[in-house]
C-alpha cells in the first residue's frame, strides 16, 4: 500500500515533467527550426500551422487532465446506509457492495478513501479514481495526449533529420537510430541536446501508442456498457444499445467535448443527479 501511495504522487509529477519538457522542445527548438524554410509564405508556413496544431492538442490534453482531477468521484459512502457490523466494512474494503446499497458497480478505493459509482479504475497519472463524473474527460485526456505525443514525434524526427542530415524514408532507420546515436554520443560526434531529443522520440512513441491503445480499449468497454472493474470482478451487465452506452458517458453535446475541454454536460448521470 505504501508503494501504491508513493506511485500515486510520483506518477502525476512525472507526467507534468514530460509535458513541460515536450512544450519547451516544441516552442524553443522544433518550431523555430521550421521558420528557416524561405519558400513558404509567413501565413501558411509549417511553423505557424504546426504551432497552432500543437497548442490545440496540448490545451485539450492538459485541460481534460485538470478536469479529471477536479471532477473527483463523489464520496457516496456518506449518503449510503451501510448498516452496522464489521462485515459491512469488510465488504466495502474488499471492493464489494454492501447489502444495504442499491448503487451499481460501487467500489471503495483505499487510495482515494471514497466509494465511487460506476468505478472503472484508479489512474495513478491523475491520482484519482475514474468513474461516472470524469470518464468522458479521462478518455479525451488519453486521446489528446496520444495525438500530442505523435505530433511531437513527427516534429522531432523532422528536426533530427535536418540536424543529422539523415532520412527516415526507410522504416529501419528509426529502429537503428538509438544504437547508432549512443555510439556516436560516446565517441563525441553527437551533441547532448541531439541525444536528448532522440531519447524523447522513443518516449513519445511509447506514451502515444500506450494512450492510443488504452483509449481504444476503454471505448470498446463503453460500447459494451461495461467498466474495467465490472470485467475484473466478472459482473454481468444488462445489454443495452451501444448508442445509449455512448450517450451515458459522453452526453448529447459530445461534439463540444471534442473541440474544447469542458465538463460532461448533458450526460444521463448528471440528469439523474439533478432529479
Amino acid at each position: 500500500m505504501l508503494v501504491l501511495r508513493l506511485l500515486n504522487v510520483v506518477a502525476p509529477a512525472y507526467f507534468l515533467c514530460i509535458s513541460l519538457v515536450t512544450f519547451v522542445l516544441q516552442i524553443f527548438l522544433f518550431i523555430p527550426s521550421m521558420f528557416r524554410d524561405p519558400s513558404t509564405t509567413p501565413l501558411f508556413s509549417p511553423a505557424l500551422l504546426h504551432g497552432a496544431l500543437f497548442l490545440f492538442l496540448s490545451a485539450n490534453a492538459l485541460g481534460n487532465y485538470v478536469l479529471v482531477i477536479q471532477s473527483s468521484p463523489e464520496d457516496l459512502g456518506k449518503g449510503l446506509n451501510l448498516g452496522k457490523g464489521a462485515e459491512v466494512v469488510v465488504d466495502w474494503l474488499d471492493g464489494s457492495r454492501s447489502p444495504g446499497s442499491a448503487l451499481p458497480s460501487t467500489h471503495f478505493c483505499r487510495l482515494c478513501a471514497r466509494v465511487t459509482q460506476r468505478h472503472d479504475h484508479h489512474c495513478f497519472f491523475t491520482g484519482n479514481c475514474i468513474g461516472s463524473r470524469n470518464m468522458r474527460n479521462f478518455i479525451m485526456f488519453c486521446l489528446y495526449t496520444s495525438l500530442a505525443c505523435l505530433d511531437s514525434l513527427v516534429a522531432g524526427m523532422a528536426y533530427i533529420s535536418a540536424a543529422l542530415s539523415m532520412s527516415f524514408a526507410n522504416p529501419l532507420a528509426f529502429l537503428t537510430l538509438l544504437p547508432h546515436s549512443i555510439s556516436q554520443f560516446f565517441s563525441g560526434a553527437l551533441l547532448s541536446s541531439e541525444m536528448f531529443v532522440i531519447l524523447m522520440l522513443y518516449l513519445w512513441l511509447g506514451i502515444g501508442l500506450a494512450c492510443a491503445g488504452f483509449c481504444c480499449h476503454q471505448m470498446l468497454l463503453i460500447l459494451r456498457g461495461q467498466t474495467r472493474y465490472q470485467v475484473r470482478k466478472g459482473m454481468v451487465v444488462r445489454a443495452r444499445p451501444w448508442r445509449e452506452n455512448l450517450r451515458e458517458v459522453f452526453g448529447k453535446r459530445w461534439l463540444l467535448g471534442l473541440l474544447i475541454p469542458v465538463l460532461n454536460v448533458g450526460s444521463d448521470y448528471r440528469r439523474q443527479k439533478e432529479k
